[in-house]
């Protein structure tokens, strides 16, 4: 048995919960992969997986196997690209994943740096807000908002993005220019963004010395940044977005701030991205890239 196939196929089934899955990506055959799975079991003398007709978990001794296995993998991975790499240009192709307004206002505009920089690596960039699964859809890294909740990933923190109230000067020479955040419950519309993957909205969140309103509820919403944005410039009500989306807009006095007395707490952002695959010099670049660009 070749023990470090059968480590990196455990790993991989471990981590997509499918041997179809785990066999497409190390380019194996499924019945080879699965034998690899049972020599391992057999050399160990435990049991790793649970296996149905329709999903395939680790078992608690398997649990424990992995933590160990994903990190050894991704050590002798990281010594073969050491290897490889050295005294070469980073090559290949990466495939990462960011949020639209994330993407658009930051990431592509700065993105020539880094192709002057590395024209030997490829990017395929999604570009969405949603949580794509890293494992299962072959995605390097992305960027996220919010707090980590993937904690058998890895995270590095880039900037925290600040708020901006605003709204389209012609809605509010229609509604009037709200002074007190109470004051966009009647006559005015409320702009919110709501999560795709369970419908929860995002509250709206005014903050002020030791004063706070939150209001859950949004008259018309997005579950996309741009499409925020969007309706933002079309004049359909009041909102909350990343300055840095909005300065643009601002500046030509597309948007107007409102409530600028009030604040809402800054959204942190991260890189995430898989312990065994960070050690790839191309990725590794790739990110060490976006920290200095995106972490002031």
């Amino acid at each position: 048995m070749n023990q470090l196939l059968a480590m990196r196929a455990f790993v991989r089934v471990t981590e997509t919960g499918s041997f179809k899955q785990a066999a497409d990506y190390l380019g194996l055959p499924r019945s080879t992969l699965s034998k690899l799975v049972s020599d391992l079991e057999s050399h160990l003398g435990i049991k790793l997986l649970n296996r149905t007709t329709r999903t395939v978990t680790a078992t608690s001794d398997g649990l424990a196997y992995y933590q160990h296995a994903v990190r050894l993998v991704a050590e002798v991975d990281s010594l073969d690209s050491d290897i490889r790499s050295n005294g070469l240009t980073p090559s290949g192709h990466l495939r990462i994943d960011a949020p639209s307004s994330f993407a658009t206002s930051l990431l592509i505009p700065a993105m020539a740096d880094f192709q002057r920089e590395y024209p030997d690596i490829s990017v395929a960039l999604g570009v969405s807000d949603r949580a794509v699964n890293l494992v299962g859809e072959g995605v390097d890294c992305v960027i996220r908002a919010g707090r980590l909740d993937e904690l058998s990933m890895v995270g590095r923190q880039l900037n925290d993005l600040d708020y901006v109230t605003c709204a389209a000067p012609d809605y509010l020479e229609r509604h009037g220019v709200p002074s007190h955040p109470k004051e966009l419950d009647a006559g005015h519309t409320r702009l919110g963004y709501f999560i795709a993957a369970t419908g929860k909205p995002i509250p709206l969140l005014f903050e002020k010395e030791n004063e706070r309103f939150e209001m859950a509820h949004s008259d018309y919403a997005a579950n996309d940044g741009n499409g925020l944005m969007a309706m933002l410039l079309a004049g359909l009500g009041v909102g909350q977005h990343f300055r840095c989306c909005v300065q643009p807009y601002l500046d030509a006095g597309e948007l107007v701030p409102v409530l600028g007395e009030w604040s809402r707490p800054a959204m942190p952002f991260h890189i995430l991205y898989p312990p065994n695959r960070h050690q790839t010099a191309r990725l590794k670049v790739f990110i060490e890239w976006l920290l200095a660009t995106f972490n002031d």
